[in-house]
């Protein structure tokens, strides 16, 4: 009957062979070669197949992870042929040791809150971090049940920016760096440009590319506890692209004070600077949270993406300019149906149904 490649998760994968104890681990996306008869697989084709549809498929690869994989492969590739149940109690081994997740994902009420969960290493914006980031926000782009995000993070410091270990030029050269930097800049990007507000929940320190991911954030709600810093030419590396995100919110004299002197800024100064929106007790801080949550997923999520697009887009105008375009998108507004559902609604005191959709009258 052939070979048959089907794109599974590890845990559909573990349920279709031989009974095993389930594994409680969060699974990637593996390419399997199966068999409908019970002839012996060909290791080799295994292999290539793993190799082949795992990768283009799957979630972040994390470095324990990777090794994980790699060490299956190879005491796969070391024999000629393998049983499924010699196949399924590797794929079990691997999946026993598949990396906790570094970056943790809760969904309730409209509100997808994305967790850097990477506290023993100060939430670093490491290669598995950023690749982790790059699939949650293009996700939540997405899936139209999410109204919102909201970006916190585990332990003491929010994110302590790169991780500086991986930013050593070895003999490799530069390939891997740029594929960091690249990396980076797609994730603030794709913040920018995600349909739905994006909130940062900072509770401690936000240094270099931490504070770039925030200074990215469409909105900052702070505890009095938290800093921020640009602390990059004190180890060499100016923080060129973090200034990036921060000068664009943050006044000429007070960005470059950060830049050059590397000194943090504590909350009340970002405030005072506009790097950040709110200001809160730590003990207040998830309530305020909620309640501006509740305010954004009351809203209709094709009106809040289309405003956000022509915010952000305004800014870089002249006023002329960004005057004449706005009048086109309040014309163009008016044309959805949620706009005028929520303008009826106003007329009759009542709350608005909306479609959360970009259809026209």
């Amino acid at each position: 009957m052939g070979w048959m490649v089907s794109h599974v998760s590890l845990r559909a994968v573990l349920s279709c062979c031989s009974p095993l104890p389930d594994c409680q681990s969060k699974f990637g996306w593996f390419g399997l070669v199966s068999c409908p008869s019970s002839r012996p697989l060909d290791s080799a084709k295994v292999v290539r197949s793993l190799l082949k549809n795992m990768l283009p498929f799957s979630c972040p690869i994390t470095k324990t992870s990777h090794e994980a994989l790699r060490l299956c492969l190879g005491l796969l590739s070391r024999k000629r042929h393998i049983t499924r149940t010699s196949l399924t109690k590797q794929l079990h081994s691997t999946a026993l040791l598949w990396s906790a997740d570094i970056v943790s994902v809760h969904d309730a009420g409209g509100v997808r809150t994305v967790t850097l969960n990477n506290p023993k290493k100060r939430n670093v914006l490491s290669l598995d971090m950023l690749r982790e980031l790059d699939v949650h926000f293009k996700e939540a782009d997405a899936e139209h049940s999410v109204r919102c995000v909201v970006l916190c993070s585990s332990g003491p410091v929010f994110s302590s920016g790169h991780d500086l270990k991986e930013l050593k030029i070895d003999s490799g050269g530069t390939a891997k760096i740029q594929e960091i930097f690249s990396l980076c800049t797609r994730v603030m990007t794709s913040i920018r440009r995600l349909s739905v507000p994006v909130i940062a929940q900072v509770n401690g320190l936000a240094a270099a590319a931490g504070c770039q991911l925030v200074a990215t954030c469409d909105i900052v709600i702070a505890t009095e506890r938290s800093s921020f810093s640009l602390p990059g030419a004190a180890f060499g590396l100016f923080c060129s692209t973090p200034g990036i995100a921060v000068a664009r919110c943050v006044p000429q004299k007070a960005s470059a004070y950060m830049l050059m002197t590397g000194n943090a800024i504590n909350a009340q100064e970002a405030l005072i600077s506009g790097l950040v929106s709110k200001v809160v007790p730590e003990e207040k801080l998830q309530e305020e949270t909620d309640r501006v949550t509740s305010a954004i997923v009351a809203k209709s999520r094709s009106v809040l993406a289309l405003g956000k697009k022509f915010y952000y887009r305004q800014i870089q105008m002249g006023i002329e300019d960004a005057y004449t375009e706005g009048e086109q998108v309040m014309l163009h507004n008016l044309q959805y149906c949620d706009s005028q559902e929520g303008i009826n609604a106003f007329v009759e005191k009542r709350k608005p149904h909306w479609g959360h959709t970009d259809q026209k009258i």
